[in-house]
């Protein structure tokens, strides 16, 4: 059997990353004893040793040095840190209190609201179905508001956080990993403190204590693979097989938690799925 093709390659690692990332609400579903912040502690220690590593192994190590002690870089990576761990803590909360589905909404969300970052802050001008496919995605929006009664709040902060996330990372001058470890490197100090004096250590035994290592390199390894992708592959590319990401943590919610789906849910994910498909068939235009 031959080599596999730099574009199998990509594919590939895109979609084992959006699966990885989609399923993670099972593995997180294991952890439901503990504290929401508890997790997002252990969460961003053993991303930390994760990434360390990796970069250890790389011989990348001294990039992070760098990084870390040039004052404007390290700034944008504190408001970085602050917006991937929201991002974080809240989609444990949602998964700890039977609100996966809004969490799947979410990652649907993002890259519409991405859009909407790219025209307010940077300027960017779009082509009228892009524009159409973000009005689609907040009638959607306004729609759930209006049947639910209050506004999907765990769907809107996971979108705005992470996209939010977006628009800091293109001011850092480094790497994905190095970058992401300068993030969680900030946030260490806290961690260490929470874990040591405030978490729940009653609910810790050594299968618990195995299972929390896990999240590093469930956190790492996708965004190891996101990367390789990006490089392997069109973007466009990416960002359509990205949607299997919010796709399986919505068949989560609905075949393993048995969330509660309402019409009004259905009605927001159908808008946000044709709002998808307009903003995806411009992207696949404009790399063609």
């Amino acid at each position: 059997m031959g080599r596999l093709s730099d574009q199998l390659k990509g594919v590939l690692a895109i979609a084992s990353a959006a699966a990885i990332w989609g399923l993670a609400p099972v593995y997180y579903g294991w952890l439901r004893d503990f504290p929401p912040a508890d997790i997002l502690a252990h969460r961003i220690l053993w991303s930390f040793v994760f990434f360390t590593f990796v970069l250890w192994i790389r011989g990348r190590l001294p990039a992070l040095t760098t990084a870390v002690t040039r004052p404007r870089t390290l700034g944008w990576i504190a408001m970085a840190a602050a917006m991937i761990s929201c991002n974080w803590f809240f989609f444990i909360y949602a998964i700890q209190t039977g609100r996966l589905t809004e969490s799947s909404l979410g990652y649907y969300i993002y890259p519409l609201v991405s859009v909407a970052f790219g025209y307010l802050i940077f300027g960017e001008r779009f082509q009228r179905l892009q524009y159409i496919a973000v009005g689609l995605a907040a009638i959607g929006v306004g729609a759930l508001t209006w049947g639910l009664g209050v506004p999907p709040w765990l769907s809107l902060i996971l979108a705005t956080t992470f996209s939010l996330y977006g628009v800091i990372k293109k001011r850092i001058d480094a790497g994905p990993t190095v970058s992401v470890t300068a993030e969680v490197l900030l946030f260490l100090p806290l961690v260490l403190v929470w874990l040591v004096f405030f978490a729940r250590t009653d609910l810790l035994s050594w299968d618990m204590v195995l299972l929390l290592m896990l999240s590093g390199p469930l956190t790492g390894l996708p965004l190891v693979l996101f990367t390789q992708a990006s490089q392997l592959v069109k973007l466009s590319t990416v960002g359509l097989i990205s949607y299997l990401n919010p796709t399986l943590q919505f068949l989560v919610a609905a075949l393993i938690f048995a969330e509660p789906l309402t019409r009004w849910h259905g009605l927001a994910l159908v808008l946000i799925w044709i709002a998808l498909g307009l903003y995806s068939l411009v992207a696949i235009r404009q790399e063609r």
